[in-house]
């Protein structure tokens, strides 16, 4: 810590393997300054998609790497599927790791973000934990009966064929609702990092072409094979870039050689600073 009067505010030394030419990069707690007046750029690893508060003083842990995490791994055993990996299309599998650990946990991880004061970490981690318990329930083999009673039959019980298509149609509906949620989210990533827009970018995408395999389904009730698939890479996309953004949080200078970069908009608030920061020493070195 450097030496400061008490009107000064203190602050951390950056570390010199973080900065180059005045530039941050990486994990904005590793060289975070401890004012309460202080605001850290956007940075995926805490979810937090704009300037915030320094959190070193909290009670609470990051809960941000824990839900991305639990939505990264859920998300990509089930776009394996999507895209028919190794000849895999039953997703039993899934259902398992979309109560567990998609949906339990990333749930719990949501509501440590509001514990810890992240209205758009709360809403996001909680929100995607409900949908993967929703899809949990629906997917649920002979649980719930909810893929069941769109089967339309005679006194028999047997298929007639009619309707053939209401279940796609109502699992459409049901991810395009979260494709116009995700939309809402991707809105405010805006000014975030490249990362994190990527995130949400890349499972908009694939909440739409899952919906669109299940909507632009056949007459005989067969999904759109090639638009399921797209929905599937999209979503291993996204998996990663999760992946991504909870090792950046994860990783400092207690735990890691090396801090993840993290690249900043150049129309964000870092952007700018860093824009600032770069004329201003050209400015000196002429």
């Amino acid at each position: 810590m450097a030496t400061t009067t008490a009107t000064e505010p203190v602050m951390e030394k950056p570390h010199a393997a973080h900065e180059v030419n005045g530039t941050h990069f990486g994990n904005p707690l590793a060289h975070a300054n401890t004012t309460d007046s202080a605001r850290l750029p956007a940075f995926g690893g805490e979810f937090q998609p704009g300037l915030y508060r320094p959190t070193e003083h909290r009670k609470f842990a990051n809960p941000a790497p824990l839900g991305l995490c639990a939505f990264a791994l859920t998300t990509f055993v089930l776009s394996l599927i999507n895209i028919q990996c190794r000849e895999v299309t039953k997703p039993n599998i899934a259902v398992a790791l979309a109560f567990g650990y998609g949906g339990f946990v990333q749930l719990l991880a949501g509501m440590w973000e509001m514990a810890v004061g992240n209205t758009f970490g709360a809403t996001a981690l909680s929100s995607y934990g409900g949908f993967w318990l929703a899809w949990a329930i629906v997917n649920t083999p002979g649980g719930f009966n909810i893929v069941a009673s769109y089967a339309v039959t005679d006194s028999a019980g047997k298929a007639t064929g009619n309707h053939v298509n209401d279940l796609n149609n109502a699992v459409g509906f049901f991810l395009l609702g979260w494709w116009i949620f995700t939309t809402i989210l991707l809105i405010c990533t805006l000014r975030s990092t490249v990362a994190f827009f990527l995130l949400f970018f890349t499972l908009d995408i694939a909440f739409l072409m899952l919906a669109i395999g299940h909507l632009a389904a056949d007459a005989k009730g067969k999904g759109n094979v090639a638009s399921t698939k797209a929905g599937g890479y999209f979503g291993l996309f996204a998996a990663f870039l999760a992946w991504y953004n909870a090792l950046a949080g994860i990783a400092d200078d207690s735990n890691s050689f090396f801090v993840v970069p993290v690249a900043h908009f150049p129309w964000s608030q870092k952007g700018r600073e860093q824009r600032a920061a770069l004329t201003k020493t050209e400015r000196e070195t002429v």
